[in-house]
């Protein structure tokens, strides 16, 4: 079994050209196996031996000495088998600790220098990030061999008469003195390497208010810890004298030094500086010591070149605000990635069989010259909608063993019924994407694993696409990439049987000498295995690109994830725990990188430093470098020097589908929410500390941060970006915006070259005079409008739910705007999101219409000045009294108002029991013509009942009870 396990291994490394990786891991570990064996195994082997080579033979005399010797004849038929097992178990356990350190062993003998020195010691940092652990692993393991060792001594020697403890005859012998002293002095002087190394490590710490070495650290705990090492040598020189001397007493009394010291200088004088001399003074002695922390934070999370501008916010909405802010306006995301993926099901499916992951992901992709943001879905194989009686062996392992194609659709506009508008969909895909190899044999929903490939001439048996022309109702296809390791032969059948706990491999007659076995498919896990030094974010996404730079070529589909180098020793860098960093709705309160190795809980430098891309057909692994400045990445290529490639052999078109990364995002932004205080004072005080605000759909989880195509103030034009905004600090939250932060996430599209801009990080601060409404505040006047709240009843009637999109920030027209898509959907049976409607809001000004036009016009008063891209809905009645909007109420009702209300309400009922009609029968031309009755009904209804509003002082009429719309699955 476990030679099947490791030699599976080998051949899937093989298969995919990353041999040297596993190589040089199981070398390494091997090696410090051995090692560590030997020097634990040896020292108490060697140990034992002395300590029983030189007993002293004479009889017992003393009923002490009677009662060991009887220990001793129990022992002695079993001495050897324990002289040489316990050496060996303890060898065993502790090259398994020695062989986990291989990673660092391997940066501390290959690293490359940061450039960059520390404050207090003036060591370049490659010291802390890669020397320093080393050493300590180093000392603190010798520190244990020698501690095992000797008690092993001590045992042997008590029970051979070395040592007695006798009340009446205490005594050592000459022979165990020098051997316990000179073990004595080596374990001594190991504490002293230790507390010289413990000055070092106060620059990596963190258990103040700052990360690094604080004022009590440096002049208090950094000196008592050269002291503490100075007696430490002492007193491993007073052991020597002891080996030769024969008296205890000088070693004794210098051990009760060192432990007084300990705790006198070691512990109680700092505790002294810090209670007298730091506290009472705390922000103007810490001020170079904060300094320090807030300049190492900023270096070693990417943030030092921050472009932070104040942004006195306008609250108030004018004609033609957004007139300079269209390109903002026209790429508004109103598809919601982590809602409608249920409505790509519904409508691209296609059968059972197939799913799309339930979060989709945010792309661009050039459409008839422009750049277009885009929420794209992968059509991957779902081998749990297949029935039981399809559940075989046969169909699990060699029919259904891949994916189909890919679903896109504008980001910015859906089809009159709220519908994605697709500009990529169907089966076989068909769209503005071109050709491009569509079969998904690696994704984040593969199989455990696929037997494919069959000789040539051989009815293809593999499900490809199903075809109602087609024999059968399907297409079948014979896998011809090459994508995993042969299983031809008997003996790899063997070894795969085994491996996967199934005789079926063995005995099938479609596992043939041409078959291929395709197994750990998922893009992460790939990445992790060949890649494991690196720390992964946790979500992959998908593209279609050129990956060659040939355009005669078909595209290919292909994962990109991105990597990261971390370290949790960079001096005075704050730590920041990724899982808590990453965690926000998205992610279900549960997010966190996947690990690839063994990352640190901690970090304390992050840097994105590798794309890695994994081709959806082949499962093909191409690592490429991202950041050529980066010491810890270029240290693992000194390791693997051909198995990252450079940035210039990224082809254009793949460059422009890369984009910045969102757990590194994450965390930057919640460095961010404290070190945007660069004054040392200021940060102390921490008055101007912010938050990151709620998801207000979510209870107690941060909202997210969103990939949109925005201009930030300052920008020449509009580009796809990442932003996130925050509220103020502390326990009590007051939900209004402090800032607004946006990273650059255009790549770019030239070949092997970055577009100059990408990654720029830039934060608006709001200013303290200025109240500008937060997510909460926003999500709550939405829901408190009369207007909204009334119309969203009305879309709730006939067995639908509203659910709420994602609530986006942008900085326009001199303010901040918020919007908002509003789904609707069947409460039971077939249910899925369409979008309906369009929340807005601008200061105080709420706008709410079936379009984005619509609604921004109802703030900006008919005349936003914006060129939103949702043209695709039907356009909405009139604004109505929503707030903001300022109508006076009248004296005089219309006459035909109530009439109108009236027969609106009964065109929404009507509509509504055609849209369930429509909707049983799957007649999807009926049912768009239903919604869009329904919409204008229910703006026809808004309208009149505001006009009776306004005449009657803000009353609102009750509805005929002949005009209420009776249930219906409206979504």
């Amino acid at each position: 079994m476990a030679m099947a396990q490791v030699w599976t291994e080998v051949q899937w490394f093989q298969q995919l050209g990353f041999t040297r990786v596993l190589v040089t891991e199981w070398v390494t570990r091997l090696v410090l196996f051995v090692l560590g064996f030997v020097v634990m195994g040896g020292a108490v082997l060697l140990n034992l031996h002395l300590a029983y080579s030189r007993r002293e033979i004479y009889p017992p005399t003393t009923p002490e000495e009677r009662n060991l010797d009887r220990y001793r004849e129990s022992v002695e038929p079993l001495r050897k088998l324990v002289m040489i097992g316990a050496p060996i178990v303890l060898g065993l356990f502790a090259g398994a600790s020695l062989a986990s350190q291989w990673r660092p062993v391997l940066t501390w003998i290959n690293h490359v220098p940061f450039g960059t020195k520390d404050p207090q010691f003036g060591l370049d940092i490659a010291f802390f990030v890669f020397t320093l652990p080393v050493v300590r692993s180093l000392v603190s393991f010798l520190m244990t061999v020698v501690f095992i060792a000797a008690a092993a001594a001590v045992i042997t020697h008590y029970l051979y008469g070395g040592i007695s403890l006798a009340p009446r005859q205490q005594k050592i012998t000459p022979a165990a003195r020098v051997h316990l002293a000179v073990l004595a002095a080596i374990f001594s002087l190991l504490i002293a390497a230790s507390y010289w190394l413990d000055r070092y490590s106060l620059l990596v710490g963190n258990g103040g208010r700052f990360a690094g070495a604080s004022y009590a650290d440096v002049h208090a705990t950094l000196p008592a810890k050269a002291i503490l090492a100075g007696i430490a040598v002492i007193v491993a020189i007073l052991f020597v004298v002891t080996a030769f001397r024969g008296t205890w007493r000088l070693p004794v009394a210098g051990i009760g030094l060192m432990i007084l010291s300990a705790i006198v200088v070691g512990s109680a004088y700092p505790a002294i500086v810090q209670r007298f001399q730091v506290d009472p003074n705390a922000q103007e002695v810490e001020k170079p010591y904060i300094q320090r922390n807030i300049d190492a934070t900023l270096a070693a999370y990417g943030l030092k070149d921050v472009e932070v501008q104040t942004y006195s916010a306008t609250t108030q909405a004018e004609a033609g605000q957004l007139r300079h802010d269209s390109q903002s306006t026209a790429s508004i995301r109103l598809l919601d990635p982590n809602i409608v993926s249920p409505t790509f099901n519904q409508l691209q499916q296609n059968r059972q069989y197939y799913g799309f992951n339930e979060t989709l992901a945010v792309d661009r992709y050039q459409i008839n010259g422009q750049s277009q943001d885009t929420v794209v879905a992968v059509r991957e194989l779902n081998q749990d909608g297949l029935g039981q009686n399809q559940r075989t062996w046969v169909n699990d392992h060699t029919v259904y063993t891949h994916g189909y194609g890919v679903v896109a659709a504008y980001g910015n506009k859906v089809s009159t019924d709220g519908r994605p508008a697709f500009f990529e969909q169907g089966i076989p895909s068909t769209g503005e994407l071109g050709s491009y190899e569509p079969r998904v044999y690696f994704g984040e929903n593969s199989p455990e694993y696929s037997i494919v490939g069959a000789p040539e001439g051989t009815k293809p048996w593999e499900l490809d696409y199903p075809d109602d022309s087609a024999p059968n109702g399907q297409v079948n296809n014979t896998y011809t990439g090459n994508g995993g390791p042969s299983v031809g032969n008997f003996f790899n059948k063997l070894l795969y049987a085994l491996k996967f706990g199934d005789m079926q491999i063995l005995f099938s007659d479609r596992v043939t000498s041409d078959s291929q076995i395709l197994f750990d498919r998922e893009p992460l896990d790939r990445v992790a295995k060949v890649a494991p030094f690196l720390t992964l974010d946790q979500r992959a996404y998908p593209a279609v690109v050129d990956t060659d730079g040939n355009p005669n070529t078909p595209k290919q589909l292909v994962w990109i994830v991105d990597g990261y180098t971390t370290t949790n020793d960079y001096p005075y860098s704050a730590r920041e725990s990724l899982q808590e960093a990453t965690t926000d709705s998205l992610t279900n309160a549960t997010g966190a990188p996947a690990p690839a190795g063994v990352a640190p809980e901690q970090v304390n430098y992050i840097r994105n430093s590798v794309k890695a891309v994994v081709n959806a057909f082949d499962g093909t692994v191409t690592l490429y470098q991202w950041d050529n400045n980066d010491p810890v990445l270029n240290t693992w290529k000194h390791i693997f020097p051909n198995e990252i490639k450079p940035m210039s052999d990224i082809s254009g078109d793949l460059m422009a589908h890369l984009r910045y990364p969102e757990d590194l995002f994450k965390v930057q932004r919640q460095l961010l929410a404290s070190y945007h205080v660069t004054d040392a004072a200021s940060f102390y005080s921490g008055s101007n500390f912010w938050n990151i605000p709620k998801d207000p759909n979510v209870n107690n989880v941060p909202q997210p941060p969103f990939y949109l195509t925005m201009q930030m103030p300052g920008q020449d034009s509009a580009q796809f970006s990442l932003t996130s905004s925050y509220i103020p600090g502390g326990q009590t939250e007051r939900n209004i915006l402090t800032g607004f932060l946006a990273v650059d996430s255009e790549t770019g599209n030239d070949p092997g070259k970055v577009r100059e801009g990408y990654g720029k990080l830039r934060l608006l601060e709001l200013p303290s005079t200025v109240t500008v409404p937060g997510p909460g505040q926003v999500q709550n006047n939405f829901n408190s409008n009369p207007t909204v709240s009334t119309e969203l009843n009305l879309l709730r009637q006939g067995g639908s739910d509203v659910r709420f999109g994602n609530l986006l920030t942008l900085p326009v027209g001199g303010g901040l705007l918020y919007v908002q898509p509003v789904y609707v959907q069947s409460a039971a049976g077939t249910s899925y999101p369409l979008l309906q409607r369009v929340l807005v809001a601008f200061g105080d000004e709420i706008g709410f219409a079936s379009t984005l036009d619509e609604a921004l016009n109802q703030v900006f008063g008919g005349n936003s000045g914006a060129a939103a891209g949702d043209a695709g809905q039907q356009p909405a009645a009139p604004p109505g009294q929503g707030q903001g909007q300022g109508q006076q109420p009248g004296t005089n009702v219309p006459a035909d108002a109530q009439a109108r209300l009236n027969q609106a309400l009964s065109d929404a009922q009507k509509a509504l029991a055609d849209s369930n009609t429509a909707l049983s029968q799957g007649n999807w031309g009926a049912y768009g013509d239903a919604q869009s009755r329904l919409s204008k009904a229910v703006s026809d209804a808004l309208a009149a009942e505001q006009e009776i509003a306004a005449a009657t002082g803000g009353k609102a009429p009750a509805p005929a009870p002949s005009a209420t719309p009776t249930p219906a699955a409206a979504g």
